[in-house]
């Protein structure tokens, strides 16, 4: 069963400058997540063997101190912190990036603002079938786009846990040489089609808070009771598990 308090977190933003270069699968961890792999075989097992894994919400920051867990993460670093970092670093060397997921419209509003914020980038896309699972045709078609592709920064946004459970099955057929990052929501934030909370908000770790007053309908499961079963989860990880 999957533990935080045994799990491998990457601790502060400036780790991230220190990450080795080539292949290397990044993916990040909430509280969302967290309770989808205690239930999620495979979901899990690709949070716990990827290469590198990010505390994307302050409660998982605060439940690896309570907990003394194996890693004492010290910040929170968003999928979004994540995406910046590496853009940022690619765009000043030059290269390409590819982005797997969302809708035609989607990436191609990602393309216009890359265009601008990144211009010493070039951005490549696919968007593959919106479907609950992939066909071995499906997931044939996306292997031969991305490697044929051969970026420099490779970016999987299908929303968790489909994102994570794809790219962890299919590692071994991406022949490539770069940085993988889950990071979801993130692609609709950078396009322009969602709002990412404001500042203040970001820097109270109310950036949950803000999304369910904006989607109540669509968020409140995952944030009411959600958050209440993470905490339970918690206090289970303290006192039972072993």
């Amino acid at each position: 069963m999957f533990s935080l308090k045994k799990t491998d977190l990457l601790t502060t933003r400036e780790e991230l400058s220190l990450l080795p270069s080539g292949k290397l699968l990044i993916n990040t961890i909430n509280a969302h997540s967290y309770n989808t792999a205690r239930h999620d075989a495979l979901f899990a097992e690709a949070l716990s063997h990827g290469d590198c894994l990010i505390p994307d919400g302050a409660s998982v920051v605060k439940a690896c101190r309570w907990l003394n867990a194996k890693s004492q993460p010290r910040e929170r670093c968003a999928g979004w912190d994540l995406f910046e970092f590496e853009m940022k670093r690619l765009n000043e060397r030059g290269g390409s990036c590819f982005f797997l997921g969302s809708s035609e419209k989607v990436l191609g509003l990602i393309r216009q603002q890359a265009a601008v914020k990144y211009p010493n980038i070039k951005v490549l896309s696919y968007s593959p079938p919106y479907k609950p699972e992939f066909s071995e045709e499906d997931n044939k078609a996306m292997i031969k786009a991305i490697n044929e592709a051969d970026p420099d920064l490779l970016w999987i946004g299908m929303t968790a846990p489909k994102q994570e459970k794809w790219v962890y099955s299919n590692w071994d057929k991406l022949d490539i040489h770069c940085h993988c990052g889950t990071i979801g929501a993130v692609f609709d934030f950078f396009a322009g089609t969602a709002k990412r909370a404001p500042i203040w908000w970001q820097r109270h770790s109310l950036e949950w808070l803000y999304r369910l007053i904006i989607e109540p309908k669509r968020m409140w499961r995952r944030y009411i009771l959600g958050n209440s079963l993470f905490i339970w989860h918690m206090l289970n990880e303290k006192w039972n598990d072993k």
